[in-house]
């Protein structure tokens, strides 16, 4: 069956942050995943835990108020990016965090992509055993970001040839960037190593916006993805009053599985 987690910077914000697993667990999910962690130690979240399962968390970005968005592929930043990802590998296998979104940073131009190639390959070779996700984010929202587009980093990740280094299918970023968030599931479904839904255009509870979410979720049944399903949206009103496609799809998953 499915697996669907819960994106604990964006859902359950009614309570504190390390209350939040616990109302994820009781609300259905079968795991979490957090942007950025490290406001806590390893230990506060090993108790806030409690058994519930961390999907991914992100190396940390750097300073985000003054505009860092990671270092990947920012050209002289090799050393922040590595002590970055040093962190977040420790990090992960204080938790047993099986991925890690690596940010490209703001960056542009071919030196950039040189950089960001080297960066990952690096990464890789570090922390094998993480697996390792490349997300394109939406220039809208993110302004300079180097990876911006779902081809561009379908074509690095063929270049990358690593078996730990996929792509981060982020439904409401894939619409934003190219219009049909199905054409670019059609065109890059073998590279992606972990998924996120929202619903579009508004990135509420997850639904409508032209994406058959629970043809995904049954193509994802049948071709035995082993990956995660993360809720990353914005609730409307308190998140436990809007997971009726939580129990709907996890019905669905139950019934295919039988």
């Amino acid at each position: 069956m499915l697996r669907f987690c819960a994106n604990l910077t964006m859902l359950f914000t009614e309570v504190a942050t390390l209350d939040r697993p616990g109302l994820a667990a009781q609300a259905g999910f079968d795991g979490a995943e957090v942007l950025f962690p490290y406001e806590f130690s390893a230990a506060e979240w090993e108790v806030a835990l409690n058994g519930l399962p961390l999907a991914l968390i992100n190396a940390p970005p750097g300073n985000w108020g003054e505009g860092d968005r990671g270092f990947a592929a920012v050209i002289g930043q090799e050393q922040r990016f590595r002590d970055s990802f040093l962190r977040a590998a420790e990090f992960a296998s204080r938790l047993r965090v099986g991925r890690v979104h690596v940010m490209a940073g703001v960056a542009k131009g071919p030196e950039a992509e040189q950089a960001y190639v080297e960066n990952l390959a690096w990464a890789a070779d570090q922390a094998p055993e993480l697996t390792l996700t490349l997300e394109p984010l939406n220039p809208d929202d993110m302004p300079g970001y180097f990876l911006n587009d779902f081809d561009q980093a379908g074509r690095i990740v063929d270049d990358l040839g690593r078996a730990n280094i996929g792509i981060q299918f982020d439904l409401w970023h894939a619409a934003r960037i190219h219009g049909d968030a199905g054409q670019v599931w059609a065109r890059h479904r073998q590279r992606v190593n972990h998924i996120q839904i929202a619903g579009f255009p508004a990135r509420n509870e997850p639904g409508g916006g032209g994406f058959d979410l629970t043809g995904l979720c049954s193509e994802l049944e049948a071709s035995d993805y082993s990956g995660w399903v993360a809720a990353e949206y914005r609730p409307l009103r308190a998140t436990v009053h809007g997971l009726g496609w939580l129990s709907a799809l996890k019905a669905r998953s139950r019934l295919i599985g039988t």
